[in-house]
């Protein structure tokens, strides 16, 4: 609490795979309209080397950090993230994040089934504005990089350039080819 006020404390799910400007645009959006803390998800943390999820849980969290650092400077004392393992029972999600997490009041998100499960549970439920959302998505951006379109407008270039020393289009490729 602040005074007489009551602190507002957000959640922000994603899996981050890669992140890119759509994600910081609704981190700094939701901390500029509805939330004082916000606490960013890394979702799907035990997933890594597939196709929808090529990124590890490390690898998401350090990108994502230097994404804020880079973008949201100003922000970075009101923001934590967190990785956190998926447990495949929607209905039981919230109450999982519940029990993981500080309290929180609010949530942020794009995805229609984060909106309803969370809106179920009685919590507040904001749909940040979407950034160019048919070509800044993490689904577009590895489909883009798969075939060996452009993508990079998408995800600054720092980031790219940590992606590239990862090796992130050659692992997409080989994984899209079965290579597992």
């Amino acid at each position: 609490m602040f005074g007489c006020m009551k602190l507002k404390r957000g959640v922000f799910p994603g899996r981050f795979q890669p992140p890119h400007y759509g994600h910081v645009k609704a981190i700094k959006w939701a901390l500029d309209k509805v939330a004082d803390e916000l606490i960013v998800i890394i979702g799907s943390a035990q997933d890594s080397f597939s196709l929808k999820n090529p990124l590890t849980a490390g690898e998401r969290f350090t990108l994502l950090r230097k994404l804020l650092v880079n973008e949201a400077g100003s922000y970075l004392h009101r923001i934590s993230i967190v990785p956190v393992m998926d447990i495949n029972s929607n209905k039981q999600w919230v109450r999982y994040l519940e029990m993981l997490l500080p309290p929180f009041n609010t949530v942020i998100s794009g995805n229609p089934l984060v909106q309803l499960l969370f809106e179920d549970s009685g919590y507040e439920v904001y749909t940040p504005p979407m950034f160019s959302r048919s070509k800044c998505s993490g689904t577009y951006i590895r489909k883009a990089i798969i075939e060996g379109s452009q993508w990079e407008d998408c995800v600054p270039e720092t980031i790219v350039e940590d992606l590239n020393k990862m090796g992130f289009a050659e692992r997409l490729k080989r994984l899209s080819r079965g290579d597992e």
